[in-house]
């Protein structure tokens, strides 16, 4: 089963800031996921709430922002005082720590709340300018994003995120033309979720902070978590796989 770091290392680094992108990029695990919204001026930034507020010392949303102002913010000391001063990052910014790495890259695409528009084939062609297409999960709870992304970025997996418990997800997932479904820890604790996998739905579940979850989405058979804790998690995987050899 995969893991890949939700938000970066973000158990102990302000969460989708270069510091945790950096602290995963050294870690063995899968991949990294990141959310990505754009200021009002254009520019495309990494940060999982539509507002700041609860990440930074500003107010206000990133859709009416200009970068420049949000640069002068700092994203870290909500965490920790030792993370003052960290800035938001560009998602090139990002992206580029990765470049030689060997982790996928899953970029959640929001505009479920703003709608962005054109936003995806903006975060498509800076994938391609870095040369790291072949590299990226695409995913969005705003599934008509989810359509556009199959259409413009057909080479890549798209994935549906789901936030509620649904029945028949793997139909619905083959209605808007993908196996790949990303929903919650909780909904996993629903039967219709095994019948689902066992149907040949790709599941990847967010967000699996615990040993005893990570072995009971094993046995369901999930394709991969995205975790807060991704050097416990892999920590123990390895632990896990050494126990049975």
């Amino acid at each position: 089963m995969k893991i890949f770091a939700h938000r970066g290392a973000s158990a102990n680094f302000p969460e989708n800031t270069l510091p945790a992108f950096e602290e995963a990029a050294r870690l063995a695990v899968d991949g990294v996921e990141l959310d990505v919204q754009r200021t009002k001026d254009g520019v495309l930034v990494v940060n999982h709430d539509e507002r700041i507020h609860r990440t930074s010392n500003g107010k206000g949303h990133i859709a009416d922002l200009n970068f420049e102002q949000l640069r002068k913010l700092d994203f870290g000391s909500w965490k920790d005082e030792k993370f003052k001063g960290t800035q938001i990052p560009t998602l090139e910014e990002v992206l580029l720590i990765f470049k030689h790495t060997h982790h996928v890259i899953n970029i959640e695409i929001k505009t479920d709340v703003v709608p962005y528009e054109g936003i995806e084939e903006e975060v498509i062609a800076l994938v391609s300018r870095l040369g790291m297409s072949n590299r990226i999960i695409y995913s969005s709870f705003d599934h008509t994003m989810v359509e556009k992304l199959l259409q413009k970025a057909a080479n890549n997996i798209t994935g549906a995120l789901f936030e509620k418990i649904l029945v028949n997800l793997h139909a619905y997932g083959k209605l808007i033309g993908t196996d790949s479904l990303h929903i919650s820890l909780e909904a996993t604790k629903r039967g219709v979720i095994r019948d689902d996998v066992s149907k040949g739905g790709i599941f990847r579940v967010y967000t699996v902070n615990r040993e005893e979850d990570y072995d009971r989405m094993e046995a369901l058979g999930v394709e991969a978590i995205f975790t807060d804790y991704a050097e416990k998690m892999m920590n123990y995987r390895a632990s896990k796989i050494n126990s049975s050899s």
